[in-house]
């Protein structure tokens, strides 16, 4: 069985694309293959009309293509500032943009007041909202986002919200969005795209795709879509 076949996306600069889909549809898979850390056996990964299919990871990243990934990729020794810091240093920025970027993003993610502590002792929402710090910290154009508001608090989702309408509005970014809260994806997302095992079921904007039966028949068990105006079920 193929983890995806027949898929084409695209990523435009400045939306927010919701990529969703049962467990297992092939959603981390192709996060990988856009980002260089898994290879396709057929298909290409394009970058504005250029092939990048034999980019490595690294070089991805200075094209301005970031990501975060369902497990945190933080140093627990660093401090979160240093965290940030780092990720700006690893794309070329000097010693002194690296700070103003780490200390703009620490206020935009609400994580100022923890930016001395040591990256361990995060909580896994703080965990998450580092990661998405650490993928802006590169000043990207493309950010692709896998559950990054897993472990937010509820009171919290809002804010994030407005994270990904910053980065869309302010830097003109495409975001690519995977996550299970139905409500986030929903109220944030210009174009959402469904998996379902490997293939793409369906693709339109947050109504279309609301109105699809056979997105909800694929959901059935998952994570309920919720009802225009409603609250998501998982809530």
């Amino acid at each position: 069985m193929r983890a995806l076949e027949d898929v084409t996306v695209e990523l435009r600069s400045g939306e927010v694309l919701g990529l969703i889909g049962p467990n297992g549809a092939g959603k981390t898979t192709l996060v990988n293959v856009v980002t260089g850390f898994d290879v396709p056996d057929s298909g290409s990964v394009e970058l504005e009309g250029r092939d990048i299919t034999a980019w490595r990871p690294h070089r991805r990243g200075r094209a301005g293509i970031a990501r975060t990934f369902q497990g945190s990729r933080s140093f627990g020794g660093l401090s979160v500032r240093e965290n940030v810091q780092v990720a700006g240093l690893g794309v070329g920025a000097s010693p002194r943009e690296a700070r103003r970027r780490a200390s703009r993003l620490l206020d935009l993610l609400g994580l100022a007041s923890a930016a001395e502590a040591p990256a361990a002792v995060l909580s896994h929402g703080q965990e998450r909202k580092l990661e998405v710090a650490r993928a802006l910290a590169i000043e990207p154009r493309f950010v692709l986002l896998d559950e990054p508001a897993a472990g937010l608090p509820e009171a919290e989702i809002p804010q994030f919200a407005e994270v990904l309408r910053t980065v869309r509005d302010e830097r003109g970014a495409g975001v690519m969005l995977i996550d299970h809260n139905m409500a986030l994806v929903m109220e944030v997302c210009d174009r959402i795209h469904v998996l379902d095992r490997g293939r793409t079921l369906a693709e339109g904007t947050p109504r279309d795709v609301r109105g699809n039966l056979d997105v909800t028949a694929a959901y059935l068990g998952e994570s309920a879509i919720p009802e225009e105006g409603q609250p998501d079920a998982d809530r």
